[in-house]
C-alpha cells in the first residue's frame, strides 16, 4: 500500500493584528500614500489593502468608501505637525548655516510631497485650505540666532519659506535648488 500523495503547502495568511480605529485609519493612509502616488486615483482598495498587510473589508470598517481613504491621504500630506515635529528636532545650537540647510531640506521634502499628492488625486480632492502659518519651530529657530538675523525671527521664518517653497516647487522651477544655494541666497543674496 503506499503514502497518500503529499499535500502542497497551502501559504496561511494570518490576520492582522486588531488595531484601535485610529491606528488602523493611520496604517491605511501610510500604506496608501505611495500607492495613490504610483497609480492616481485610480489605485484600488485592494492594493491599499494587501499593502497594508489586511483585508480589503477591513478599509470599510474605518473608512466608508475609497475616496475618503484618499481624501485622508490627502489631509496627512498637509498637515503640519510631522515638519513641525521635525523643525523641533534641529539643534538651536548648531551652526546657524547647517541649522538653516536642515530646514530648508525638511521645508522642500514636505512641498515636493504636497505637490506630488495633490497631482495625483486631480482637482476632485483640492479642498480650499486657509493660508499656511508660518511654523513656530521656524520661527523659534531663527530667535534661537538672533544675532545673525537683521529682520524679526517672523520675518526671517517667512522669507525664508517663501524662498524655499518658490525655489522648490515643480511649477516654477525646473530643477529644485539645493538647500545649501538656498541658504546662501537667503543670507547673502544674489549680488557678488
Amino acid at each position: 500500500m503506499s503514502a497518500p500523495p503529499a499535500t502542497p503547502a497551502v501559504p496561511v495568511r494570518r490576520r492582522a493584528a486588531v488595531l484601535p480605529p485610529e491606528e488602523r485609519r493611520s496604517a491605511i493612509v501610510a500604506a496608501a500614500l505611495p500607492l495613490l502616488l504610483e497609480h492616481g486615483e485610480q489605485v484600488t482598495t485592494k492594493q491599499i489593502a494587501d499593502a497594508a498587510g489586511i483585508a480589503e473589508g477591513t478599509i470599510f470598517r474605518v473608512f466608508p468608501d475609497k475616496d475618503a481613504v484618499l481624501l485622508a491621504v490627502v489631509e496627512a500630506a498637509f498637515d503640519p505637525a510631522p515638519v513641525e515635529v521635525a523643525l523641533r528636532a534641529i539643534d538651536p545650537g548648531a551652526d546657524f548655516e547647517v541649522a538653516l540647510r536642515q530646514a530648508v531640506d525638511l521645508i522642500q521634502q514636505r512641498s515636493l510631497e504636497v505637490w506630488r499628492v495633490t497631482a495625483a488625486v486631480g482637482p476632485r480632492f483640492h479642498r480650499h485650505r486657509d493660508a499656511v502659518t508660518v511654523s513656530e519651530a521656524l520661527v523659534d529657530l531663527f530667535k534661537a540666532h538672533r544675532d545673525r538675523i537683521s529682520v524679526s525671527p517672523l520675518d526671517a521664518a517667512r522669507t525664508l519659506r517663501g524662498l524655499t517653497l518658490t525655489l522648490t516647487h515643480p511649477m516654477l522651477i525646473e530643477t529644485p535648488l539645493p538647500p545649501k544655494r538656498i541658504v546662501h541666497l537667503f543670507l547673502h543674496g544674489a549680488g557678488a
